[in-house]
């Protein structure tokens, strides 16, 4: 390879030539990457029939509005129509949601999440099942004019999720766990510090379906009802420990997956081996990182 480089006919010479032959190998580089990860987004957690979920996964970031505009109304009926008709009732829909979360991994997206909101206006166990979540989803910008391209490549060519967890108890709101820097939750001190939130599973919260995150893979942990009774306060240790330790959040680790993954290895949920597995590490940066 060395000696096709040195011997190859350029139009240019010195370090121009050079210049183009970095820019080809940074652009090679970048296609090859890109190429690895639609394989993994296309082969991974797919189900047992990877081609539909595909197609339904199309279908939910086609319509997937930026925030503070409606979804289109023929939304639902085009993605879930099959499924559950035009205009399911919330029993239609928790039924629906239930068998998918036997599976293991569903999703819940953008879509249905309208829908729940305008049959109950918030997501609780009268849509959702009850229990305890991971979800993932992928990275990307929300706002115009970058969401209705970034969207699709930030599902497909950039891999990696940011992972969270989500309790829906018995009574009340679901309730999420979400970790990231300072800065993202509004925090002026220590902006790069590693932070988390416990909040309400509501559109204002840092982890709900939007258009640049559509698309949420959901892993049921547990319906344990004791277990499920008490994760939130679990959780709210968690983010208290995590604001003592005052890290510094890292691109790889710690941060929001690192945060998330120690609080299952803590509760029992996941062993330290399934969290260091080498996909997860792919998948989510810094799952797998120590947690001491």
């Amino acid at each position: 390879m060395l000696d096709r480089v040195r011997h190859a006919r350029h139009p240019l010479h010195g370090w121009r030539r050079w210049a183009v032959i970095a820019g080809q190998g940074l652009a090679g580089f970048v296609v090859l990457f890109a190429l690895v990860n639609l394989t993994l987004s296309l082969s991974t957690f797919r189900g047992e029939d990877p081609f539909t979920r595909t197609v339904h996964e199309l279908r939910v970031l086609w319509f997937s509005p930026p925030p503070g505009q409606p979804m289109p109304p023929g939304a639902f009926p085009t993605v879930y129509g099959r499924d559950l008709g035009p205009a399911p009732d919330t029993a239609a829909i928790h039924a629906f949601l239930e068998r998918e979360a036997e599976d293991g991994v569903f999703l819940l997206d953008h879509v249905m999440v309208d829908r729940v909101l305008k049959l109950n206006g918030r997501v609780d166990a009268r849509s959702l099942p009850v229990g305890v979540y991971v979800g993932a989803h992928a990275l990307g910008p929300d706002g115009l004019p970058f969401v209705p391209v970034t969207k699709f490549l930030a599902h497909y060519l950039l891999f990696p999720r940011h992972a969270y967890i989500l309790v829906v108890p018995e009574q009340g709101p679901a309730i999420a766990f979400s970790a990231s820097q300072n800065a993202k939750f509004g925090i002026d001190i220590h902006p790069d510090r590693l932070s988390a939130e416990v909040a309400p599973f509501t559109p204002e919260a840092y982890d709900f379906p939007s258009s640049g995150e559509a698309l949420h893979e959901m892993t049921r942990i547990t319906d344990d009802p004791a277990r499920v009774a008490g994760a939130v306060g679990a959780l709210k240790g968690a983010q208290a420990r995590l604001e003592k330790e005052g890290l510094t959040y890292g691109l790889l680790a710690p941060n929001s997956n690192t945060a998330v993954g120690c609080v299952l290895q803590g509760s029992g949920a996941i062993t330290e081996q399934a969290r260091s597995s080498i996909l997860l590490a792919l998948r989510a940066p810094g799952f797998g990182a120590r947690c001491d």
